[in-house]
């Protein structure tokens, strides 16, 4: 009997102390190298830090699962979100080093559940060569050229159309107008012959494919969103499957992006097929209007609030109207890029407070030194600290947090502070640097970033020129980490009396 007794706790000890083993290990990453990790904690086994990097903030406020970090560990610290290994940054020059290194040291990759909801296929994901040649292509449609030659007329009738129709309905959900309005221009721009009964299918699964799911994935909301996402996906690829196949066998062209891809894959040795077109296509109908009508919500939000900046605006769009012969056309290239400055200043400093890519990932492929010898200024607190050499090993992932630089108090006085003038004799052609993130950088910087910032130039520009608006509703913003809408901003338009 006490043999076996002896053989028993035998066991449970050799358990004991490989779990203590592997629990050490799972403390205690090393880098495989001669390298030094960040300095961190990896959570609870397993489920890691996902627990508290979901935890709900406040829009205009740096997320409590950095602060606490960036006040213990630095701007520079390992941790374990989502299942995986992770080094986030939210230094401004250690991001710009790890974007500068695109497709070199780091590569872009999400956690799972992207790859789940998105498609393990997607052209999202692609990187090198092959995200290049998809970047060119997209470029014809929502590139600069693309825009000037073809959508900015469209979205002027579209947006003059949504807004006169709007001005009839009483009180209305900006956001969801917003969305209503991104996909009734770029869904024709990009597919032109569908049925209208067939357009509007599409517009919905579009608008029904957000990115409200991630949150956290211990809420079972989260996974009602999901599902709700993935079938939204599954219809609407069936759509533009049907209307690629419809348009392979037909000699007609439409003119659209479409017939665009299509050349596309008739060129030797090209990257598009069916599949990858399909992708392309449901991409562009997502991220165009997701963060686009979030961004415009947020900026007319930001605008209710600031009188002396409302006033700025009519200024400046009244005088463009007065200059031009005929006054009804809308917006126009040459005015959009050299007669509207405060419009520009405006949508930067929204785009800044907004926030919309609070954190952006990207995989290590082989083992990095992170360097930087001289004191950083954190944000909250003030405190210095000493920035030494790290080693981001292979295959970990890498979290930037472009959102942190951006209420960073030595970059930008009173960072909380909506002040357009901050960007007053600035460059503000360019889509961001390495002070401004908001569309990321490098090579993968957002394509969609032109048409964001058109977009919103040009709902502007109808918005106080035509109307008065009066705020129903105040809005109401958490992150989570994204930024999600608890309420709505609700307002009320009205044609304004003529002078």
């Amino acid at each position: 009997m006490s043999f076996t007794w002896n053989v028993v706790y035998v066991i449970i000890a050799l358990v004991v102390v490989k779990i203590s083993q592997w629990l050490w290990q799972w403390s205690n990453p090393n880098s495989k190298g001669s390298g030094k990790l960040p300095p961190g904690s990896m959570g609870f086994p397993i489920i890691g830090e996902t627990f508290e990097f979901f935890r709900s903030s406040g829009l205009l406020e740096i997320p409590p699962f950095f602060q606490k970090r960036m006040l213990r560990y630095g701007p520079l610290f390992r941790t374990n979100i989502l299942g995986s290994r992770t080094v986030i940054s939210t230094d401004a020059d250690v991001i710009y080093e790890i974007f500068r290194q695109e497709n070199q040291s780091f590569i872009q990759s999400y956690p799972d559940i992207f790859v789940k909801v998105l498609g393990k296929d997607n052209v999202f994901f692609k990187t090198g060569d092959i995200h290049r040649h998809i970047k060119h292509a997209t470029m014809h449609l929502i590139g600069s050229e693309g825009l000037k030659r073809k959508l900015i007329g469209f979205m002027n009738r579209t947006t003059r159309e949504h807004l006169r129709w709007k001005a009839t309905q009483g009180a209305f959900n900006l956001r969801h107008a917003a969305s209503n309005l991104i996909v009734s221009y770029i869904t024709p721009q990009m597919i032109s012959n569908l049925k209208p009964e067939t357009q509007e299918k599409l517009i919905d699964h579009f608008k029904t494919f957000n990115i409200e799911w991630f949150q956290s994935p211990f809420a079972l909301t989260t996974w009602k969103t999901v599902y709700k996402v993935l079938r939204a996906r599954k219809e609407a690829v069936k759509i533009i499957n049907e209307a690629l196949e419809k348009r392979k066998d037909s000699i007609e062209k439409q003119g659209d992006f479409l017939d665009t891809l299509l050349e596309e894959m008739k060129k030797e040795g090209s990257i598009f097929y069916k599949e990858s077109i399909v992708s392309l296509l449901l991409n562009i109908g997502f991220v165009s209007r997701d963060s686009t009508s979030y961004a415009t919500a947020l900026t007319v939000n930001f605008i209710s609030k600031n009188p002396r900046v409302l006033t700025e605006l009519k200024r400046e769009h009244e005088a463009i109207v007065q200059k031009r012969d005929d006054k009804e056309p809308g917006l126009g290239w040459d005015e959009y890029k050299n007669c509207m400055p405060f419009t520009r200043m405006v949508i930067y400093e929204s785009l800044r407070l907004a926030n919309l890519g609070t954190i952006i990932f990207r995989k290590a492929v082989k083992d990095v030194e992170v360097k930087g010898n001289e004191p950083q200024l954190l944000i909250y607190p003030f405190s210095k600290i000493l920035i030494r050499r790290y080693t981001i090993p292979a295959g970990w992932i890498v979290a930037v947090a472009p959102s942190v630089v951006h209420y960073n108090s030595e970059i930008y006085e009173n960072p909380l502070e909506f002040n357009p003038w901050r960007w007053e004799g600035k460059d503000l052609q360019s889509p961001g640097s390495k002070t401004l993130m908001v569309f990321g950088g490098g090579a993968r910087q957002c394509i969609g970033s032109d048409l964001a910032r058109l977009h919103l130039a040009v709902f502007i520009h109808h918005f106080v020129t035509t109307y008065d608006f009066s705020v129903v509703q105040e809005c109401e913003i958490c992150r989570v980490p994204f930024p999600f809408f608890t309420k709505d901003l609700v307002i009320n338009i009205s044609p304004k009396s003529p002078s």
